[in-house]
């Protein structure tokens, strides 16, 4: 199950399953390739999908990715670079939908919150980022819509965005990176990071100390409050309500995210 704080959920995993390194550093000997996202889906309580960032896929994969893992198991999808990585935000529509239909409902209560990564080049400009967030679907499949914006330009580290996504009740995503902005703010119902740093060196990416910090963030962003830790552009707001959390090991040594992810749950629980 989800790990559970004293009122929200935390949910912690890495990106995608498959991944040749992770047949030496995760999957014991025994499981094929055809039993991973079985096996991994047992081990950490989310999963983000990545390849849709770069193609679209049919509904019976996402069915099959549903009906392989346990019932309390989320998929965050990562949204098609043909809707993000473009000159206008504001012409997407066509792609969203597109994206959409490609099967996302069949995940039904499985379906996380979609991710929209930014190209790093793309600069924030207000009009053309408003018509796009007005292009997201407020549900699919007859649920609400949750989702995550991750822009990579610093440009985006203004008021005007974080009162945008405030507006629309869109997560900015935090990363936890040198290259990118690392936004803390927090402007919708739960909160998702993104980890970049892990280590080969180390074997659960990151050392003890900073999975303990990790986990202590989480905990408060799942009560509702807002870790002192994080970068803010706008003032802090007060407590609020409990709130959903996402932690994902993303890059880095890749190859130590499980393990990474595993630690984490491990001192959450």
């Amino acid at each position: 199950m989800a790990q559970k704080s004293k009122e929200g959920r935390i949910r912690v995993g890495m990106g995608g399953w498959t991944y040749a390194p992770w047949r030496e550093t995760f999957y014991p000997e025994g499981v094929t390739q055809a039993r991973e996202l079985d096996y991994a889906s047992t081990q950490v309580t989310a999963i983000e999908i990545n390849g849709t960032f770069y193609r679209l896929q049919k509904p019976e994969t996402f069915a099959k990715w549903r009906d392989q893992t346990p019932d309390d198991f989320v998929f965050p999808v990562k949204a098609p670079r043909y809707s993000t990585v473009r000159k206008v935000l504001a012409e997407a529509g066509e792609s969203i939908e597109r994206f959409v239909a490609s099967g996302l409902p069949e995940l039904g209560g499985k379906l996380g919150p979609i991710l929209w990564q930014f190209a790093p080049t793309k600069r924030f400009d207000a009009e053309d980022f408003e018509a796009f967030l007005n292009l997201l679907p407020r549900e699919i499949g007859g649920r609400p819509a949750r989702h995550a914006l991750e822009p990579r330009h610093e440009s985006f580290m203004t008021p005007q965005f974080v009162e945008l996504a405030k507006r629309y009740g869109a997560a900015i995503v935090y990363t936890d990176s040198d290259e990118y902005p690392a936004i803390g703010d927090i402007t919708a119902d739960f909160t998702y990071a993104r980890l970049v740093r892990a280590k080969a060196s180390v074997k659960t990416g990151y050392d003890n100390v900073a999975l303990d910090a990790w986990a202590k963030i989480a905990r408060t962003l799942a009560r509702g409050s807002e870790p002192a830790e994080f970068p803010r552009i706008d003032k802090p707001v007060k407590k609020g309500s409990p709130r959903d959390v996402f932690v994902f090991f993303i890059n880095g040594a890749k190859e130590r995210a499980p393990a990474a992810a595993q630690a984490l749950l491990a001192k959450l629980a």
